[in-house]
């Protein structure tokens, strides 16, 4: 396949076209006539195909040359499937056990064969339908503090780092859309925005009018264009991560670039904060009380994990070019190191807020919507569980500073979630 010109799959070519892959014959089995495709993608940008076989089952993911959610009018490059490929084979080495395993990359058609994941999940939905994955707050925690520490100058070698960052900074059109789609069009009107209306009206006009939000917007898109400290996912919120009981999988990393430390952390705890004040529209089959409460839970559970697991690799793997142990520990000063990491993670504290809020925003005033409101039929219960999530994002953004734990932020959540603050 190496030499044919692109051309999309379809589940009447697939067995067809990979044949010849040798993961596919050993994964399924032999005879590609036996082989089963049905084709699941429901994102924003690829096909994606389950594959049975009498011997087992894989995962297909295919890059098409533009935006699904949008059609060919936005044409956008294959080699986003490059990207994920490299982000997936070094999340891999640093996170070992998080991502799926791969099994083939095609370059040239643009294609991903991956390991099937059963009984996962995607996490959005389980939070939709009210589930409590146990492991998932610590697991994702672990894997942010792992991938984001080992893919910095606090860790690898110099040179490494620089080459990866050059290969990566190749991802320009995926940076583009976030700089576009997530930091400036959610702040006036854009022309593929859309919100809930009328209901929204007024308060979508009072954020774009809103002077404060827009210049910390634009501060921390300048913190996300210019901030290269380590590998980000790029994607990381409850649609990119799978779960089961006793297992969880971080998928689709095509936006992979070098960014700032805070972005994945504030991606992710921006979707658990909208889970959180969607559980009003979900409570048709009886009250989310506990769902709630298992929801400021996990954002604690998984920002206590990403902290811990960052203090012990600052402590045990920091051997980068930043804050050497020649300057502190091997003169036998560990509490210089100490006061080094409480800065580096204040700043990681207040980009994540910062990221969080304008993650938000995006999600209900932007292009690409969540689920969890989404599927809330009552627009006006929609609207009203929106406008709360968008006055919250609007105080992690701008008071980003000024907060000083998740216990205070909790205490937010929960006076707007019942109406006490408006």
């Amino acid at each position: 396949m190496q030499d044919r010109p692109f051309e999309a799959l379809s589940v009447d070519t697939l067995a067809v076209r990979l044949a010849d892959v040798a993961a596919m014959r050993d994964t399924l089995g032999e005879d590609p006539t036996a082989w089963r495709a049905r084709e699941v993608g429901d994102g924003n940008l690829n096909l994606v195909f389950i594959v049975e076989g009498p011997r087992g089952t894989v995962v297909v993911k295919q890059a098409l040359p533009y935006v699904r959610l949008v059609g060919d009018s936005w044409p956008l490059p294959l080699k986003r499937s490059f990207f994920e490929y490299h982000a997936l084979t070094r999340q891999a080495a640093r996170a070992p056990g998080r991502v799926p395993e791969i099994f083939h990359f095609d370059e040239a058609q643009a294609l991903i064969v991956m390991e099937f994941l059963s009984p996962h999940i995607i996490l959005r939905k389980a939070l939709i339908e009210g589930r409590e994955p146990p492991r998932m707050a610590r697991d994702l925690g672990l894997f942010m503090a792992r991938t984001l520490f080992r893919g910095s100058d606090l860790c690898m070698p110099a040179g490494a780092r620089k080459a990866d960052l050059a290969l990566f900074s190749d991802n320009v059109e995926l940076c583009d859309i976030t700089e576009n789609l997530v930091f400036s069009d959610p702040y006036f009107d854009a022309p593929m925005n859309r919100h809930t209306s009328p209901q929204l009206d007024p308060l979508v006009a009072e954020l774009r009018a809103d002077r404060d939000l827009k210049v910390e917007a634009q501060r921390l898109k300048h913190r996300f264009a210019a901030g290269a400290e380590t590998l980000v996912h790029g994607d990381l919120h409850t649609g990119s991560v799978m779960v089961s009981e006793g297992d969880t999988r971080v998928i689709d990393p095509e936006f992979a670039f070098y960014g700032p430390m805070g972005f994945d952390v504030g991606m992710l705890l921006a979707n658990f904060w909208m889970a959180y004040f969607s559980q009003r529209g979900h409570e048709s089959a009886g009250a989310r009380d506990t769902m709630r409460a298992f929801l400021l839970a996990a954002i604690e559970t998984c920002w206590e994990a990403f902290r811990a697991e960052f203090t012990l690799l600052w402590r045990t793997e920091r051997t980068g070019m930043l804050y050497q142990h020649s300057l502190f520990e091997d003169q036998g000063d560990a509490l210089g190191a100490q006061q080094a990491l409480h800065h580096f993670m204040h700043d990681v504290w207040t980009d994540m807020l910062g990221f969080a809020g304008i993650e938000i925003h995006r999600r209900i005033l932007g292009l690409a919507h969540n689920a969890e409101f989404e599927e809330i039929e009552d627009l006006d219960m929609r609207a009203a569980c929106e406008a709360r999530a968008l006055k919250f994002g609007r105080h992690l953004a701008v008071n980003r500073r000024a907060i000083q734990s998740l216990t205070e932020i909790g205490a937010l959540a929960e006076m707007l979630d019942q109406g006490e603050v408006s």
